[in-house]
């Protein structure tokens, strides 16, 4: 039989009571009534039940971790660095995959159904009112990887996806392409309207280059390859810049099963610099977004809605850097490669 908060009482000599509170982080309790508890406890080998205390606290430490982009490899080391985040500081993830779903009452709902303390929002293409809902609701809630605004209407952690778009754009003019083209993700996805409208905005400034585009049904391998074997049918452009490194990864592929290379032919440019871009088989020029740190202050932000529920929105926007490895030509006038960083 499991040892109870009774045991622990009767073998101390205390009231339950006490034992409740000893275990209760801020309650009131004497230095000798905790030495005799924690005592009793250890003999007995007791460990607080964390869902009980927290019926008598009101808080389950319980932070619902959301997000649409479970297909996508790189949440893989977004959520290993949000759930390991989230226990060091004595929270509690819990994973919600809203694949498919557009409607947040639902998600709302579950996050009520486990009273969790707040939300984190993790994803990069679901539209900002999402997170608001969770706000509506009275839910604590976190944007990571939300879109860059003036005027946030919830806490947002993220990236300038326009400036990264214009970053992708100078790389290529910068090595002398003069017909280049965005392969985004879904068209309905800010990050992706962000990145292909700071992509063509910086072009604009070069009416001697030519720009074309595509939209992925989604951000995966799969669309990224099905989106390059339908340029590579035509005429394709000199270089790609691909709205994320899975859709880039795809990409390359589908120039490699042409029988066609990268840079040689085709360069390519991706953005996240997830783990997969660094192989050596792969070795994709990309944008890096800084995920631990994004994650690192989303958690700490979290902590702070915590202690202070009514604080204003604000927006941490990191600033991102390209990684310079083998998919682009050199830049012209510099053999060795480089890292440029956004301004």
């Amino acid at each position: 039989m499991p040892v109870t908060l009774k045991d622990v009482a009767e073998r101390a000599g205390v009231s339950r009571s006490a034992v409740s509170r000893t275990f209760t982080p801020g309650a009131s309790v004497s230095q000798k009534m905790r030495e005799r508890v924690e005592g009793a406890a250890k003999e007995l080998g007791y460990h607080p039940n964390a869902l009980a205390s927290s019926l008598t606290t009101g808080s389950t430490k319980m932070i619902g971790l959301v997000s649409n982009n479970f297909h996508n490899p790189i949440f893989l080391e977004v959520f290993d660095l949000f759930t390991r985040g989230l226990q060091n500081v004595g929270l509690r993830p819990l994973l919600l995959n809203l694949s498919d779903e557009v409607d947040p009452r639902n998600s709302i709902r579950m996050m009520r159904q486990y009273s969790v303390d707040g939300v984190v929002v993790a994803s990069s293409t679901l539209p900002p009112g999402f997170a608001v809902a969770f706000r509506d609701a009275g839910i604590p809630v976190v944007h990571a990887f939300g879109r860059s605004v003036a005027t946030p209407q919830v806490h947002v952690v993220g990236i300038d996806n326009v400036e990264c778009g214009r970053m992708a754009a100078r790389e290529l003019i910068s090595r002398k392409y003069d017909n280049v083209a965005f392969l985004g993700g879904p068209e309905s996805s800010t990050s992706t309207q962000d990145r292909y409208a700071g992509f063509v905005e910086e072009l604009a400034k070069h009416p001697d280059v030519s720009v074309s585009h595509s939209f992925a049904d989604a951000y995966t391998f799969d669309a990224g390859r099905f989106e390059m074997s339908r340029f590579l049918e035509s005429r394709p452009a000199q270089a790609y810049f691909c709205g994320d490194d899975v859709l880039s990864i795809g990409a390359l592929a589908a120039i490699r099963e042409s029988g066609l290379s990268s840079p040689d032919d085709i360069g390519i440019i991706g953005l996240n610099d997830m783990e997969m871009a660094r192989w050596e088989n792969i070795a994709l020029t990309t944008i890096h977004q800084p995920i631990r740190q994004i994650v690192g202050s989303s958690i700490e932000m979290m902590l702070a809605m915590l202690d202070e529920p009514d604080r204003h929105p604000e927006a941490r926007i990191f600033p991102c850097t390209v990684v310079e490895r083998s998919t682009l030509r050199p830049v012209v006038g510099n053999s060795s490669p480089t890292m440029g960083t956004s301004p």
